[in-house]
């Protein structure tokens, strides 16, 4: 089967024939993918900015959809034909992380894990997963719909986190990419319509306004000066998706009393911010991270299938299909900002 490749040591990114996988444990399941998205951890991996399996070469590729074509003789919750998505992040199931609830704090499993970043993934035409990380999607959902279920499953554990969120708040999102797009279409299904939009690259801005959601969509340069003429220009809630830090720092000096900053956007790990403590104190300033989706899936699930195709249009969203075969040029126009996302259909 073609597969994209990846080796660390050498940062090299290529397409292989490497065989199919087999099922060599009573609780895998053997899925031959339809489609599987590429994500700005995927695109730090391959800059070397992220952690991913140092060891050996693997397929890359963690957030993917498909049908079920084999299972292990223990599996029982999904059969051959089922539509399913596919949850990347395990934990180890023994440590205090992981039986307190938090399995992403895990330091056996947790990234050290993950398919697709450390374990071969769905950038191939099959992959494998435990039983336990394979979720069922209902006849409503389509699998293009469903290759969003991963990125929606850590929005959801945001939305967890930052709740309560009452309609009327003011909220800025920075990062019109597809996680800044996701969180727009989260919020308007939610009824928020004091939202505005920040994003620097203006194909994008204009992308999103094909989810006709009458946000204010400006730049950070527009955003800047809204701020200079009226020092009151503030916001109860930031959700930063851009993971770039001097948007993150400017964005706090934006937080009205008693905000949230969100911090959802992945950060290189070399980055840094500076804020004043005694903003922290003034405002009561309350800032969150997100780290991927413990125990969140079935909750996207329930997102994918509220959303449906009023906001989960691939040509509304900014995403682009491309074949294995066009992953060079896929991901250069990701890198460029020319669309929000890609997803390979397979």
């Amino acid at each position: 089967m073609e597969a994209i490749t990846f080796t660390a040591k050498t940062k090299t990114l290529e397409l292989n024939t490497v065989p199919v996988p087999k099922i060599t444990a009573p609780d895998q399941v053997l899925i031959k993918v339809a489609y599987s998205g590429v994500c700005g951890t995927d695109l730090h991996i391959i800059q070397g900015e992220f952690p991913c399996n140092p060891n050996k070469t693997f397929t890359l590729g963690h957030e993917f959809s498909g049908r079920v074509v084999d299972v292990g003789s223990d599996v029982t919750i999904v059969k051959t034909g089922d539509k399913v998505a596919v949850d990347p992040n395990d934990g180890c199931h023994r440590c205090n992380f992981c039986r307190n609830g938090n399995p992403h704090y895990c330091l056996v499993g947790g990234i050290n894990n993950t398919i697709g970043i450390y374990r071969d993934g769905g950038w191939a035409e099959y992959a494998l997963a435990p039983v336990r990380q394979v979720h069922k999607i209902p006849e409503a959902i389509t699998l293009e719909q469903a290759a969003l279920t991963e990125p929606l499953s850590c929005l959801s554990h945001g939305w967890d986190i930052i709740s309560p969120v009452t309609v009327g708040t003011k909220i800025l999102v920075t990062g019109a990419g597809i996680i800044g797009n996701l969180w727009v279409c989260a919020l308007h299904l939610q009824g928020h319509k004091n939202v505005t939009v920040s994003e620097p690259n203006t194909t994008r801005l204009n992308m999103l306004r094909n989810l006709n959601t009458g946000y204010n969509l400006i730049t950070p340069d527009q955003l800047k000066k809204n701020h200079q003429d009226d020092p009151d220009y503030l916001f109860d809630l930031i959700i930063d998706c851009s993971g770039f830090p001097p948007a993150i720092e400017y964005a706090a000096t934006l937080l009205q009393r008693g905000g949230k900053l969100c911090c959802f956007g992945i950060a290189p790990p070399h980055g840094e911010i500076k804020i004043r403590p005694f903003e922290i104190y003034m405002k009561e300033m309350k800032i969150f991270g997100v780290n991927i989706n413990p125990f969140s899936f079935p909750k996207s699930i329930g997102l994918l299938e509220a959303m449906g195709d009023r906001y989960l249009n691939y040509n509304n969203l900014g995403i682009k299909t491309f074949s294995l075969n066009e992953y060079k040029e896929a991901i250069e126009l990701l890198k460029q900002g020319k669309i929000a996302k890609v997803i390979f259909k397979i």
